[in-house]
């Protein structure tokens, strides 16, 4: 028996068109959350490329004219991104902040789409509402908004706008409504990622602070030392400009001598006050060996208080790195300071640091600080860059946790290596720009 016509075209797949249209419209979308990744990966600090694309692509994927993107705030919706032609701006400036009782915002309670077909016929705009009206009076006549939900919690509406009154499409509507949700995932992420970057900024500032508290009484010394020269060198200048006929060729070399002295002390505090202060993430371009040639004359006094001698060993010829300079002090600083502690307790040997720069065979350049102090231990070593862990009888640790980080996110790694007959050797990579 024959079957019935109807149960046979209900049956019947989609044509060969439709599956290409599919296929189109599919393609699309995915080019457009593409485009939104690729801001966010070429703009990691920044949040208003990614907002900017976001508008661009809805926009472009149902071919309208006009397209905004709004944020939710306290103070009500905050227009964060536009794409507006000029014909459109030329008799409509959308305002900065709408009002929670705005008509947008009463129109995203519902945190359903809503698709308007022609604003000049909707009930809105025959009573005279003044953002219906001034989005017609720009020239805007079909509407789609479509709010941005984050665990169902309305964090902004994006509105895509034509100037020509044409519906959106069933599928023009679903393909918005899909990049939208999407795009709000990628923003979600991106947003708690800037707020783990100034976590861990906000820890790296703190242990700077408490690094350099440590290093107080030596400091202080370093600073002491050219203050007093520069003051008897002074003093020496007075007395040969006392002498009848004066000696200016000695208050010469005496002035010459206090100059040198106080630019001594200035540097000292200039090192220090760089990694105190609490700045954003920059890019320098940074000579590893002045790098941390400079960090070495900072722990130098805690090195002689504490019997220990700092020698050195840096390769000449290194390539430049880029990346923050306080940062990457900062992880040197950290190193330095556990290896002069990990021989705090020690009597018997020699008590030495070999702090070594280098160039691996990846061009990385690599920089090493190795003790003689009584090594780690195989449980120390498997938890050594847990926050909160330590080795010492006192403190937090955080130190290790947060230079394992700093140097990741140059694109580098941090390791230790257990030195026979004692001792352990800290390490780090950080990859060198391309000639």
């Amino acid at each position: 028996m024959d079957k019935p016509e109807g149960r046979a075209a209900h049956r019947r797949g989609p044509s060969y068109s439709e599956l290409q249209e599919q296929v189109t419209d599919f393609a699309a979308q995915r080019l457009a959350i593409s485009e939104v990744l690729r801001a966010i990966a070429s703009s990691p600090h920044d949040l208003q490329p990614i907002l900017q694309t976001i508008v661009d692509n809805a926009a472009r994927l149902c071919r309208a004219e006009a397209g905004t993107l709004r944020l939710v705030e306290e103070a009500g919706l905050r227009l964060v991104a536009q794409q507006l032609s000029p014909a459109i701006l030329k008799e409509y400036s959308p305002p900065m902040v709408l009002p929670h009782d705005s008509f947008l915002a009463r129109q995203i309670a519902s945190k359903s789409p809503l698709h308007i077909p022609d604003l000049a016929a909707h009930e809105l705009y025959r009573t005279g509402m003044v953002g219906p009206v001034t989005l017609v009076k720009g020239g805007v006549r079909t509407l789609l908004i479509v709010p941005l939900l984050r665990n169902d919690e309305l964090i902004g509406v994006l509105v895509i706008g034509r100037r020509r009154i044409e519906q959106f499409s069933e599928k023009e509507i679903d393909l918005v409504t899909d990049f939208t949700a999407q795009a709000a995932i990628a923003l979600e992420i991106t947003r708690r990622e800037r707020q783990l970057r100034e976590l861990q900024m906000e820890l790296a500032h703190a242990n700077r602070v408490v690094t350099m508290g440590q290093l107080t009484a030596s400091i202080t010394h370093e600073v002491n030392q050219p203050i007093a020269a520069a003051r008897n060198n002074v003093s020496a200048a007075l007395r040969f400009l006392d002498r009848n006929p004066p000696d200016l060729q000695e208050v010469r070399e005496a002035l010459a001598c206090a100059s040198n002295d106080t630019d001594r002390a200035g540097a000292v505090v200039g090192r220090m006050r760089a990694l105190m202060q609490k700045a954003s993430t920059r890019t320098d371009l940074v000579d590893i060996n002045e790098a941390v040639g400079e960090v070495i004359e900072l722990t130098r006094g805690e090195a002689l208080k504490n019997g220990v001698s700092m020698n050195t060993k840096f390769a000449n010829g290194q390539p430049i790195i880029s990346g923050d300079r306080v940062q990457l002090q900062q992880v040197v600083l950290n190193l330095i300071l556990n290896a002069l502690q990990a021989m705090g307790a020690e009597i018997g040997g020699a008590r030495q640091v070999l702090i070594t720069t280098s160039q691996s065979e990846l061009n990385n350049v690599c920089v090493g600080v190795q003790d003689t102090g009584p090594g780690l231990s195989p449980e120390t070593l498997s938890r050594l860059y847990e926050p909160f862990y330590t080795t010492k009888p006192t403190g937090m640790e955080l130190g290790l946790a947060i230079c394992r980080s700093i140097v990741e996110t140059h694109g580098g790694r941090l390791w230790v290596t257990a030195c026979r007959p004692r001792g352990a050797l800290f390490q780090f990579t950080i990859p060198a720009l391309p000639e």
